[in-house]
């Protein structure tokens, strides 16, 4: 139990930077209803310009918004690869993240670049847990705040209604190819600040660092909606719950750590976790309506 505790600050910490990724997700999945699996290269990206930036004597701020701008990139390119040559969302994206493995071993020049606490002053640190969830936090607000406004104006809100209804949108004059491309580049801006952050919290950045992320974005909104769907109709409470789920499941993966599970089959129970809250909103609506029903009916 005190390995358990003493491991919380760390999954919190995780939990924090990883939920800048879930309300990148958040806005692809669930604003923009498009299936978007650019953000295993670009969480990637984002960390390996992040990094290489630092390094090269670059201010670790800077280095941020140069993070943003290649997620950015990297949702363009997704974009147009659907809007413009008319490949399907999810092959698009499965397009982009493959490229994007090259782009990142080019921009890395090798498979892994350190960067240390020590030498550079990074915005957060694995050294510095309490420093980083602080941190983490205050950026998770501060982006939720900037797009709860940027959704409130008539762009954003082009941006919503491409994503609830294409057709209607087209009818009310919005050009919805443009919406997409908005919405993606959003998002995988989002996910390269996410892996800047990360790149620096664990001291370096890989060119695998962000296989599986999709997994955990998609864990992160769906916990999120599922145990807050009731208390949070707000749209930037929404995007918070992303991040609040994101926190549930790094203390997850921990508590089960530390009931013994080899870490080689963590992937397997991030898909089954997955599983399981995509599944409960279907099985509540099937079983336990009916029962609910069944009483009512019974009572009267």
């Amino acid at each position: 139990m005190e390995a358990l505790i003493n491991a919380l600050p760390g999954s919190v910490a995780q939990g924090l930077i990883w939920g800048i990724l879930a309300i990148g997700v958040y806005i692809t999945y669930k604003v923009l209803d498009y299936a978007d699996l650019t953000v295993d290269g670009s969480l990637a990206t984002g960390g390996a310009v992040a990094v290489i930036c630092i390094t090269g004597g670059m201010n670790p701020y800077l280095a941020m918004v140069m993070a943003f701008g290649a997620g950015m990139l990297a949702g363009l390119v997704t974009g147009l690869f659907h809007t413009v040559l008319g490949i399907p969302p999810i092959l698009s994206g499965i397009l982009t993240q493959l490229g994007l493995y090259s782009v990142n071993m080019r921009i890395l020049g090798k498979s892994n670049q350190a960067v240390s606490v020590d030498q550079y002053g990074l915005i957060v640190s694995l050294r510095y847990i309490q420093e980083a969830c602080i941190t983490a936090g205050i950026c998770c607000i501060v982006i939720t705040m900037i797009l709860y406004w940027f959704f409130g104006t008539e762009l954003g809100a082009a941006v919503r209604a491409t994503g609830c209804n294409q057709s209607m949108a087209r009818a009310q004059g919005i050009n919805t190819n443009a919406q997409k491309v908005l919405g993606l580049v959003i998002s995988n801006g989002l996910v390269g600040i996410s892996g800047a952050l990360y790149a620096q919290y664990q001291g370096s950045a890989d060119v695998n660092m962000g296989r599986g992320a999709i997994v955990i974005g998609l864990a992160a909104v769906i916990i999120g909606e599922v145990v807050f769907s009731k208390i949070f109709h707000n749209f930037a409470l929404r995007m918070l719950a992303a991040v609040i789920g994101a926190i549930i499941y790094f203390i997850v993966i921990a508590v089960v750590l530390q009931l013994g599970l080899s870490t080689n089959d963590l992937k397997l129970f991030s898909a089954l976790i997955v599983a399981l809250f995509l599944a409960i909103p279907h099985l509540k609506s099937r079983y336990f309506a009916q029962t609910g029903r069944k009483g009512g009916k019974a009572d009267a």
